[in-house]
């Protein structure tokens, strides 16, 4: 039984997470070059304005003197004038001489560096602001500091931080949208591929990808699909004809040899060698052994037929609703006198009514040779068990002896054709049965396995149940 997938493990959400992501991340580069770029221009623009005055006033200095430097200032500081700006005059002993701050900053080295500081203004401001600036040191003594206010720098810090804010959330839905759709695109081309590859697995070999007549690469790839699938189609097809064609030849045959070595036991009295005409003793020996060699190779053909369609899928599209319990029951009554002959005891338990989607006729032949074998191999005088129970929803069949079994390390080779272990190499067979019942487990999608019965073998098979 196949658990539902939730929604945020499909691919459609993984391609929508990560498309949005690479979206996301790709907007987020933006901003921050955009930020970083918008920034860098704002503070040489100030440093460019603040180097202006510094001009200015260096002209005024060298014209008039300290007294008309100082009356510059008072002018440009006063209520009326730019008030982003900062001046800031003090004497050689640092008493304030103009401008609108109220002492020399600690950390304002009159070097002429561009400085940051943090300053309180002496006009109608009670918060700290950010001032970029420069100092200098003047003839005399005397200091002069000038600056403005970074304030347009922050503001539009803020502005564009939250414009990409915006833009990360916008970016993050658009790219979530943008990568379902095209996820939901893609995957619908994935998933008519594998729609079409699960109707030629359940054996429709006629299934072929559509095309959508846009040329692009799922196109192409369809193309090709569809040549190989043709290409496939015309072998199996082949192998098909091989398959019945020999199943014509050599059974028709085989069947004519039988039919007359069974007229050749009837005609003559076998019973009664010493009727003149009859057979001996020797003779109807050979006639029965070749009789019988011939329901081996019979067997054995039909067995390697069986297990080729199996395996091959061909006989999927066959698959009908079938009561499992219905044809345990019935194998294991057929199975009861062949268990008496050989002095042992069959077991049978069937539960409830399961029905499967099954192809009947190789089910019961798989599950003949799995009683069979049991009756060979796993017998010795003990009780073997057939039982047909449900768990979940799943019909599990098993069938268990109290032979020798099988080693583990032996199990998966015995699964396949022809593969028979030494201990039982003087027994009759031909090393098909347990082969035709994997092939048989593969046509059905359901779990094989061999386990260990503690003494002796335990083949477990597991059933999908069918719906209703």
């Amino acid at each position: 039984m196949t658990t539902p997938r939730r929604w945020w493990r499909g691919a459609s959400f993984r391609f929508a997470a990560l498309y949005a992501l690479l979206f996301a991340t790709s907007m987020a580069a933006l901003g921050a070059f955009v930020y970083w770029s918008s920034i860098d221009v704002i503070e040489r623009q100030v440093a460019d304005t603040v180097q202006a005055e510094l001009r200015g006033l260096a002209e005024q200095l060298a014209e008039q003197g300290l007294p008309r430097l100082r009356e510059v200032i008072e002018q440009r500081s006063a209520p009326g004038g730019d008030t982003d700006n900062v001046y800031l005059l003090v004497g050689p002993g640092g008493r304030r001489l103009a401008g609108n701050l109220s002492t020399w900053p600690e950390r304002a080295r009159p070097d002429g560096e561009w400085l940051r500081l943090e300053l309180y203004r002496t006009l109608e401001h009670t918060e700290p602001v950010e001032v970029g600036a420069r100092a200098f040191e003047l003839r005399g003594g005397a200091r002069l500091l000038v600056g403005r206010d970074l304030g347009a720098r922050e503001a539009l810090r803020r502005t564009i931080l939250e414009a990409v804010a915006w833009g990360l959330g916008g970016a993050l839905l658009l790219g979530a949208l943008g990568g379902w759709l095209l996820g939901r695109y893609l995957l619908s081309r994935v998933e008519t591929v594998s729609r079409t590859s699960r109707r030629i697995v359940d054996g429709d070999l006629t299934q072929r990808v559509p095309l959508t007549g846009t040329g692009d690469a799922f196109d192409r790839l369809a193309d090709n699909l569809n040549r190989m699938l043709a290409r496939i189609e015309t072998l199996m097809t082949g192998m098909r004809v091989v398959t019945d064609s020999l199943a014509h030849d050599l059974r028709s045959p085989l069947t004519r040899l039988r039919s007359r070595l069974e007229m050749a036991l009837r005609e003559h009295d076998l019973e009664h060698p010493e009727k003149p005409g009859g057979l001996g003793d020797a003779d109807r020996q050979v006639l029965e052994q070749a009789l019988s060699d011939v329901e081996t190779i019979r067997g054995t053909f039909d067995s390697l037929i069986a297990i080729a369609e199996a395996e091959a899928g061909i006989t999927r599209v066959g698959l009908a609703r079938v009561g499992l319990d219905e044809l345990v029951a019935e194998l294991g009554e057929l199975a009861e006198p062949l268990a008496e002959e050989s002095h042992c005891r069959l077991v049978a338990e069937v539960a409830e009514p399961l029905a499967i989607a099954g192809h009947r006729q190789l089910l019961a032949q798989a599950i003949s040779n799995l009683l069979d074998n049991a009756l060979k191999y796993g017998c010795d005088g003990g009780e073997i068990h057939l039982v047909l129970a449900r768990e979940d929803d799943r019909a599990v069949l098993s069938v268990a002896d109290r032979g020798p079994g099988i080693p583990e390390s032996a199990r998966a080779a015995v699964l396949q054709r022809f593969v028979r272990l030494d201990e039982s190499r003087s027994l009759p067979g031909s090393g098909l049965g347990l082969a035709l019942a994997a092939a048989v487990a593969k046509l059905h999608e359901s779990t094989f396995e061999l386990q260990d019965n503690a003494p002796g073998l335990r083949v477990v098979w597991r059933f999908e149940l069918a719906e209703g």
